[in-house]
């Protein structure tokens, strides 16, 4: 049933299968002024799916601030691009492969690795960076420790194979991702300014070009299956599930790299979520122009396919190019050297619609701007958000041992070392990784020159359960603090936005308030949204995850030998503290970890006061100044003094002037504070530059010997904090499960 000849008896089921409502299949013969076939129905189920139209949150998602001097391009594109100077730009983007890694845990996040590198580099940036952004269930589900293992091998395996190196990132475990964990993926690019690539096709009569891979059957309706919520039968849909190849990535890499290093590309788009489909309809639509496609020429490595499989399946390593008349042949030579499939499957034509022909008819025949413009548009009702109270000190009782409660959180699920996961991957292939996984931001030199790109990943969902406003604030702030910290100044983000069912007013109420969060944040710290990605549906049976928008922040060294670390490195050094302690333990690691409590409003961002204090630390840093710093969130004061011992191996001395109950005092996690270490002469100048910002500081103590000592509070010999540090998750990932 391919023709437009013939009929296809369309039920409610038929309908209900392709994730649309009845009103939008009204919509759609509206707009074809008659009854779809099979391939024009799976064809609006993509790209009216919530993956691909953002019908919910499009709405909401106008509201982030987008422009700055320094953006290049904005929203919209594969990826966002940012001035770096010299000619330079970096391009980025963070998105989502929750469902597929659920499902399959290796080829899902795999597959996520490989899509956000075509992201980058069809916009004709080299790739230098990858990080990852994971939540997965409680350390005790059973499913856990099996979807550790198989995310963080497919993550390894393609990344590594591929050749780009995985610096960064930041791993969660919380009982809410028990039935939905979250695999969020980020990758870095470097192209010259004057030769970034785009998607809108051009010139009517210029040829359509599909490169790289065969079309399998894998991955059909795979953004289909991404924008619903999980039932008990999640594990039927691994067909849905792309299968990656990185060694075919690396090759579809250098080959787009060598053709854009000429003058044939009008304009390229790969082909990830709804494959075929998405890239032709996208770059249709952004040229305002008419696609006609030959399915007959689509490269296919299994028999029989259908014009629905060929344009909903999701193969991987695929691109899709307009090219300039008469480049063809020149193009094919660099493919054919690269081992990879090239074949000109069809033409731009002046119809405004996407035709595809196969066996000699005519199969679909769309208005390109009933899939764009004219998809949905929801304003789904919105409940107010969740905004706990306060909750004072004096409602939480202080442990008998704050030595154990210390080592509890360091050693942990959550603030233990990740080793066990970064060694897995490659993180300096190309050479040019210089802070190295385990620090505030990841740094990596731009290759050839003295300048390096900072990079971070953030999110507390705990914060953003209890106020999604303010817990969305606090993770831009983090990310901007983190890359501060390391001597970066922040540029832009990317966001990842993973909520439940926005057709239930309490989620649309997270989301909506998380927008604002981070829009205000954004245009306060002058930190653009430059590109991102909205999941929802993340949750199972009814239950949601935590509202988790992730941000991927990326900043510029303009002198990498300039930068800061948070290892302790001279014994005598004297310990600064930046920023003002109140002992804010709403919402706090120690509070669930230590007390098994889920309680209060998270701690409030004053973004002002942000960015003076991270202005002032990154001024040091960038004179020189100071070489040691770390910015303090989860586990409050002690847990970032313990992690600057155990990165140094050098203990601590520290003396708290303060009438803070000891547990709010160590553990509260107060916004805008950073960590210094530095000689007490430089610390002298640092103390009066201070006085004279009106920046708040505080000596606090010195380095020194092999034990951090708080007061008459804390006393662990750093040795004591690395084996537990370390030691967790190496534990639970490599014990025999009874």
């Amino acid at each position: 049933m391919n023709s437009l000849k013939e009929t296809f008896s369309i039920t409610p089921e038929v309908i209900a299968q392709h994730g649309l409502t009845k009103a939008e299949f009204g919509n759609i013969k509206k707009a074809l002024g008659r009854d779809p076939n099979v391939t024009e129905l799976g064809i609006y189920s993509v790209m009216w799916s919530e993956h691909c139209s953002y019908k919910s949150s499009k709405v909401h998602l106008k509201r982030l601030p987008t422009k700055a001097p320094w953006v290049i391009c904005g929203p919209g594109e594969n990826a966002g691009v940012i001035d770096i100077g010299d000619g330079q730009a970096a391009i980025f983007k963070m998105e989502s492969h929750n469902h597929p890694s659920y499902i399959e845990p290796y080829q899902g996040a795999a597959t996520g690795v490989g899509g956000i590198l075509r992201d980058v580099f069809t916009m004709g940036a080299r790739p230098i960076a990858n990080m990852n952004a994971l939540r997965f269930g409680h350390p005790d589900h059973r499913k856990t420790r099996h979807l550790v293992s198989g995310v963080v091998a497919g993550i390894g395996g393609y990344g590594n194979c591929v050749g780009v190196p995985t610096v960064g990132g930041e791993t969660t475990f919380d009982e809410s991702y028990n039935g939905n964990i979250l695999v969020n993926a980020m990758t870095v690019g470097i192209a010259e300014k004057d030769k970034i690539f785009y998607s809108a096709a051009a010139g009517i009569g210029n040829p359509v070009v599909y490169v790289g891979s065969k079309t399998g059957r894998d991955g059909i309706h795979g953004a289909t299956m991404a924008s619903t919520e999980f039932s008990d039968d999640s594990e039927e849909k691994r067909p849905t599930v792309q299968v990656g190849d990185p060694f075919t990535e690396k090759l579809l890499i250098e080959a787009c790299l060598e053709l854009m290093a000429s003058d044939a590309i009008v304009a390229i788009q790969d082909m990830g979520a709804a494959g075929l489909t998405s890239s032709a309809v996208e770059m249709a639509s952004k040229g305002g122009v008419g696609f006609e496609m030959n399915l007959d020429l689509v490269p296919q490595r299994e028999e029989g396919m259908l014009p629905y499989e060929m344009m909903l399946s999701e193969s991987q390593e695929r691109m899709l190019m307009v090219l300039k008349p008469g480049s063809e042949k020149a193009a094919e030579a660099i493919f054919n050297k690269w081992g990879l499939d090239f074949a000109v499957i069809g033409k731009i034509n002046d119809s405004n619609n996407l035709q595809l022909h196969f066996k000699g008819e005519l199969v679909a025949d769309i208005p390109i701007a009933s899939l764009t413009e004219d998809a949905p548009a929801y304003h789904r009702p919105f409940a107010d958000g969740v905004k706990r109270p306060v909750l004072s000190l004096q409602e939480i009782p202080e442990p008998n041992d704050l030595n154990e409660s210390l080592l509890k959180l360091i050693g942990g699920p959550n603030l233990s070392s990740r080793r066990w996961i970064w060694e897995q991957y490659d993180y300096m292939v190309m050479a040019d990784t210089i802070g190295r996984p385990g620090g505030d931001a990841a740094v990596v030199r731009v290759h050839g020159t003295d300048k390096a790109l900072a990079i971070s990943t953030d999110c507390n969902p705990r914060y953003c359960q209890a106020d999604a406003h303010e817990g969305a604030k606090q993770a831009v702030a983090e990310t901007w603090r983190n890359i501060s910290a390391v001597g970066g100044t922040p540029l832009a983000i990317t966001d990842c936005l993973n909520f439940g069912n926005p057709e239930r007013p309490e989620i649309m109420g997270q989301f909506k308030e998380a927008v604002d969060g981070i829009a205000e944040a954004c245009t306060a710290l002058a930190y653009p949204v430059v590109s991102g990605n909205v999941s929802f549906y993340n949750e199972t049976n009814g239950t949601a995850i935590k509202p988790t928008p992730g941000i991927g922040g990326v900043g510029i060294l303009k002198n990498s030998k300039r930068r800061a670390t948070i290892g302790l490195k001279r014994k005598g050094d004297v310990l600064l503290l930046v920023g003002e302690t109140h002992g804010h333990l709403g919402a706090s690691i120690f509070l669930k970890e230590v007390l098994g409590r889920e309680e209060g409003a998270p701690p409030p961002v004053d973004l002002d006061i942000e960015k003076k204090n991270g202005d002032f630390v990154r001024s040091l840093i960038e004179a020189g100044s100071i070489d040691t710093c770390h910015d303090l969130s989860d586990g409050g004061l002690a847990a970032g003094l313990a992690e600057m011992c155990m990165a140094g191996a050098i203990g601590a001395s520290v003396s708290l002037n303060s009438s803070l109950p000891a547990h709010g005092l160590l553990f509260g996690e107060d916004q805008a504070r950073y960590l210094i270490a530095t000689p007490w002469k430089t610390a002298e100048k640092v103390l009066a530059k201070a006085k004279a910002g009106g920046i708040k500081i505080a000596k606090i103590g010195n380095a020194g010997g092999d034990a951090l000592k708080i007061d008459d509070k804390i006393n662990i010999s750093c040795d004591i904090m690395k084996q537990a540090h370390e030691g967790w998750l190496k534990n639970y990932m490599t014990r025999v499960r009874k």
